[in-house]
């Protein structure tokens, strides 16, 4: 979804009362020069360079802030991810819990899941992508074999590019909006997942199971990939 960038009543209204401002100003102004001979556009002309100048600078500094939030923002969304590995990569080695050995549901497939759910709320397309890639290479959410449920994780926008995730289970999983260019779902289990609005260029569905998934607005789902399922 694109954001709402009409302006507010708040915002229209304080247009309103700085141009009516400024229209008093300047006509102040001129009856105050008139009788000295100074116009309406020699006033124009003294006022526009230090409210140009203003504006720049007022400008710069909020691309300065933004751009200093946006980098903030990066670096503890990479902190985030990098905590997650961490821990999850413990749980992946360790003897006397090993992940990979957990069932659906007990104890410590229950934590993973939460920390799953929890990072993926915080992180951003690429990012989730990691996070997604990185369980299935651990055989953690694999069609025949779940350990980690990734039924309502949060993988909107999640951006993946000639991507190998046969037999993958996404069942549940919210992925509106996602883009999956050329990804390989041979043979994956979709079922209820949410592709609402999703990009799937080239992807391949051969023996996917997509039952009652949403796929309401997904433009490049073809009717020849329909047609596969």
């Amino acid at each position: 979804m694109l954001p709402d960038k009409r302006p507010t009543r708040k915002q229209v209204l304080w247009v309103v009362r700085i141009v009516t401002l400024l229209a008093f100003t300047l006509g102040g102004l001129t009856l105050f020069g008139l009788p000295f001979g100074i116009t309406l556009w020699e006033w124009v002309k003294l006022l526009i360079v230090p409210a140009v100048i203003a504006a720049v600078g007022l400008w710069f500094n909020s691309q300065q802030r933004t751009r200093e939030l946006q980098i903030a923002d990066e670096r503890a969304q990479d902190e985030a991810l990098q905590a997650y590995l961490d821990h999850m990569g413990q749980l992946l080695t360790d003897t006397e819990r090993l992940l990979r050995r957990a069932q659906r549901g007990d104890n410590l497939s229950a934590v993973a899941r939460a920390r799953t759910l929890a990072v993926l709320q915080r992180l951003e397309s690429l990012r989730k992508a990691t996070v997604l890639q990185f369980l299935y290479e651990a055989g953690l959410i694999t069609r025949h074999r779940v350990v980690l449920d990734l039924r309502k994780a949060d993988l909107s926008t999640v951006f993946l590019d000639r991507t190998d995730l046969t037999e993958v289970n996404l069942d549940g999983a919210e992925m509106q909006r996602a883009l999956l260019f050329a990804v390989n779902l041979t043979g994956a289990s979709m079922i209820e997942t949410n592709l609402s609005s999703a990009d799937l260029r080239r992807v391949q569905l051969q023996g996917a199971f997509l039952g009652a998934a949403y796929l309401t607005r997904c433009a490049s789902f073809s009717d020849e990939q329909l047609r596969e399922l």
